[in-house]
């Protein structure tokens, strides 16, 4: 009978263990799938015993920086908003598409002896995600081996097509030494042919450590180049690449910024 009794509780407990267990699984599932970024400013405070910025290098821990980022192939108009970079001191970074990179190698050349930082954003533009593990080492292989024979020097950065990444993408940039980037403002240039909406857009975003995207082969993009870059010195921000955003840390291989 004491047996009969006790048989309700004991149910109710191995119920009770089994929920538990259960909602357990599912958090920790969760957290795994979960893609962690981490800011500039996060990365720079994991840097903060550091001396200093590198010497001649704006420190953005005291500056009001922000990151301007341009994706795609090198072709034209990208001479033209070259000459707009140099004209407001505003050192960018260029995420390339590989298989376009030898049509224009002055170009990739020109924008890495102008002090811009050439990242990789694939041979073909694939979503990553979609794709398989080989497909994604020779994506972004044959892209960093393409900027190092123009400019000597291999990509430490790369920017996932649309975006997409997760575990498997972060693992293989880790491998093939590269670290992610994504972005904190984008102005959507690739809806619009509007200067004055991309212009809006990218100023509405803006902030301090920001990571803005911009398509400079849509038709609305380089002619609101003028108007983002004067509007942005207006209020008091300093031009930077990537890497000077994260100085005096270095991005981390596999890493995802944003």
């Amino acid at each position: 009978m004491e047996i009969l009794r006790r048989r309700p509780r004991l149910l109710i407990f191995l119920t009770l263990a089994v929920v538990a267990a259960v909602t357990v699984t599912v958090v920790l599932v969760v957290r795994a799938n979960r893609m962690d970024t981490l800011s500039p400013r996060e990365e720079r405070s994991r840097a903060a015993s550091a001396a200093g910025a590198p010497s001649g290098q704006v420190d953005c821990r005291k500056a009001k920086c922000v990151a301007l980022t341009f994706d795609g192939n090198p072709g034209e108009p990208t001479a033209r908003l070259l000459d707009l970079l140099k004209q407001y001191k505003a050192p960018s970074t260029f995420f390339l598409e590989g298989r376009r990179i030898h049509t224009c190698p002055d170009v990739v050349r020109r924008i890495a002896d102008e002090g811009h930082e050439i990242g990789n954003h694939t041979w073909t533009h694939a979503v990553l995600t979609n794709v398989s593990d080989e497909q994604i080492r020779d994506e972004l292989r044959r892209t960093t081996r393409a900027v190092a024979e123009l400019t000597g020097r291999e990509p430490t950065l790369m920017r996932p097509p649309q975006g997409r990444t997760d575990d498997r993408v972060s693992r293989i940039s880790a491998e093939l030494r590269m670290a992610q980037v994504l972005w904190t403002v984008t102005a959507k240039d690739y809806e619009t042919d509007d200067p004055a909406l991309i212009t809006e857009r990218v100023l509405d975003g803006a902030d301090r450590d920001g990571i803005i995207l911009l398509h400079p082969l849509h038709r609305g993009t380089v002619p609101a180049m003028p108007s983002i870059l004067k509007a942005l010195v207006d209020q008091g921000y300093t031009f930077v690449t990537v890497p000077q955003l994260l100085a005096p840390a270095e991005a981390e291989p596999g890493r995802i910024y944003k």
